[in-house]
């Protein structure tokens, strides 16, 4: 099945144009934060296999504000030559390949750095002290790595 043209991006990767895109809306489990974040990869050019990737985190507009992180181009070429280097091809016709992501291979992929996640909805985590006033309390965004929140 091919990716809608509206909304979807271009990139190269190694001198061939792929086109990927986000769901514009998030699935029930998505937005529920059941599901992960989702994207599709496929050749610009011609029909072929679809590359689906999961990654280990919610979409950003999932109602239950779990973490989510942005959905950069450089992280779609790493996950594209990873999927290549997979056996993933592109130009075969048939079914979608699936690639689900764990924490270690996106480290992997952004060279050894582990990755940062976005909490949406730290605010209503924090604690609540009777001498502190709502201009005291961060406003974020919030961002969680390797264990830590940092506030912003």
């Amino acid at each position: 099945m091919a990716i809608p043209k509206k909304a979807a991006r271009l990139i190269t990767v190694d001198g061939t144009v792929f086109r990927w895109r986000v769901r514009r809306k998030p699935t029930y489990c998505q937005g529920n934060g059941w599901g992960p974040m989702t994207f599709a990869v496929e050749l610009a050019g011609a029909s072929g296999r679809v590359l689906l990737v999961s990654l280990p985190c919610s979409r950003p507009d999932a109602w239950s504000g779990e973490r989510t992180m942005a959905i950069r181009p450089a992280l779609v070429t790493a996950t594209i030559r990873m999927a290549l280097d997979h056996g993933w091809d592109p130009q075969q016709a048939g079914n979608a390949c699936e690639l689900a992501l764990t924490d270690e291979n996106l480290a992997e992929l952004m060279n050894g750095r582990p990755p940062v996640y976005d909490v949406p909805y730290m605010r209503r985590w924090l604690p609540r002290a009777a001498d502190t006033t709502v201009r005291e309390i961060p406003t974020g965004p919030y961002r969680v790595s390797a264990g830590e929140v940092e506030g912003g």
